[in-house]
């Protein structure tokens, strides 16, 4: 599995992550008042009682088997109303701060703001998540190649003219038109790689994200997971989030909190596809998921479809 890759592994701190070996497990931190999954961890007019609840969720997805947290200041549903650096900044950053100081765990920002990321790297973040491949704020890539931060690039295509939601099941994208959906994703990824590269920024310090749910219809979700393999053989590192999303709600008509064996359907196939890191609301179960999968076709002499 690591043949087809640029890097056999990702440094960072003091730790090694060595592709190929097993599926590593991001936990989302939301520090918003709207998330999709309906676990936004803001909820209290008390900061500081959100910043507890948040560090108590970061100690269960440790305990439970996280090998990252995902820290967000800013949702990405659709219909959700954008919040300026500064309010970014006061969510995630005292967080950030903790988390660094009390959890043996890799530390990401969700951000796709410069300034954000910045700050965050500064106050212990090790690397960052940015859901619009370096597209929104030409600044981020300079930022990391100057600090020499791993970057997970994601594909986007996301456009509120596309969105449809429904109170149940949240918001979808539809009529959204790809002349072919995997060339096109598998372009526009090395386009924001390129933007990297132009920074300065290593290809061992790139992992990519397909944007599962990021302006894609349900149809085209489930297909990406599917072909996971061919964005695999650009030769990056990849980051699945199939967690809890829409396309599992609109296939199984559920919504968000009955979600937890759709995305295990998911996940598993995207690990046989060539995953490498899985993005999950629900650590305990999808740490166990990825182990028992790899167990499978992780094996020596196994083979994965891609």
């Amino acid at each position: 599995m690591t043949q087809t890759l640029k890097s056999a592994q990702l440094s960072v701190g003091n730790w090694t992550l060595a592709w190929g070996s097993r599926t590593y497990i991001m936990g989302v931190l939301n520090l918003t008042p709207d998330s999709f999954s309906g676990d936004g961890l803001l909820k209290h007019a008390d900061f500081s009682a959100s910043m507890e609840a948040a560090l108590e969720q970061a100690r269960r997805f440790v305990q439970a088997g996280a090998d990252i947290l995902d820290v967000g200041g800013e949702s990405t549903r659709p219909g959700s109303q954008p919040v300026d650096a500064e309010e970014e900044m006061r969510r995630v950053l005292p967080v950030i701060r903790r988390l660094a100081a009390e959890m043996e765990a890799l530390i990401s920002v969700d951000t796709y703001k410069a300034e954000v990321a910045e700050a965050a790297l500064e106050a212990g973040a090790h690397m960052v998540n940015d859901v619009w491949g370096l597209r929104a704020d030409p600044r981020l890539a300079e930022v990391v190649a100057r600090r020499n931060a791993p970057i997970i690039l994601m594909h986007n295509r996301s456009s509120w003219a596309h969105a449809e939601i429904k109170e149940r099941l949240g918001g979808r994208y539809v009529g959204m038109e790809y002349q072919d959906l995997l060339a096109d994703v598998c372009r526009e990824l090395l386009e924001s790689v390129d933007l990297a590269h132009q920074a300065g920024v290593a290809d061992a310090q790139i992992i990519l994200d397909p944007g599962i749910g990021f302006g894609k219809t349900v149809e085209q979700n489930l297909e990406l997971i599917d072909r996971l393999a061919e964005i695999r053989s650009l030769g990056y590192p990849l980051l699945l989030g199939p967690s809890r999303k829409s396309f599992i709600g609109y296939t199984l008509d559920l919504p968000p909190d009955q979600r937890l064996e759709g995305t295990a359907a998911a996940a598993a196939v995207g690990i046989v596809r060539g995953a490498d890191i899985l993005r999950v609301h629900d650590v305990e179960a999808m740490a166990r998921l990825a182990r028992m999968t790899d167990a499978i076709v992780r094996r020596p002499g196994a083979s994965l479809n891609h």
